[in-house]
């Protein structure tokens, strides 16, 4: 079996291991949106960048309710989750021209969710080659584009 490392995802991770006040998305929720990565509000649910971003792009779709996975939401309310994902595809399709995505959720401890306490979906745009030897070979991460761009440009999109 082979093993691939992620080393830039430690400061995201020991964070997360800290009782220092909360969930990630509650506090981003109380927090400016420049500030907290939040690129659109909805009605139910949110869009905000991932602060440490598997590619340019990767979005998180969370809803407003702490809820640890989607099944203690109302059916009809889950609706938005799957508009805004289809939002955030055009969205990122038009402003960074991906090749592909990766889109899913990570549910519970087994299920390798990094935060257990409140749902989110993982919308991450991909590029022929995007794996490339930095990331496997000098344990660093080449992304594109900013974190103020990425979200100054989704923000825009999101808003039209």
């Amino acid at each position: 079996m082979k093993f691939l490392a992620a080393p830039w995802r430690w400061p995201f991770i020991s964070g997360l291991c800290r009782d220092d006040g909360g969930c990630i998305f509650c506090r981003a929720l109380a927090k400016d949106d420049h500030d907290s990565l939040v690129c659109f509000r909805g009605k139910n649910f949110f869009v905000m960048l991932n602060k440490f971003p598997y590619n340019s792009g990767h979005l998180m779709i969370a809803p407003y309710a702490h809820l640890a996975s989607p099944e203690q939401m109302a059916a009809g309310d889950l609706g938005e989750m799957w508009e805004l994902t289809q939002r955030a595809l055009a969205v990122l399709k038009e402003a960074f021209r991906p090749d592909g995505f990766n889109i899913g959720m990570n549910i519970g401890k087994a299920g390798g969710a990094g935060i257990r306490d409140h749902f989110h979906q993982h919308v991450v745009p991909r590029w022929q080659g995007d794996a490339n030897f930095m990331a496997v070979t000098g344990e660093t991460r080449v992304l594109s584009y900013d974190l103020e761009t990425v979200q100054a440009t989704v923000r825009a999109a999101f808003a039209k």
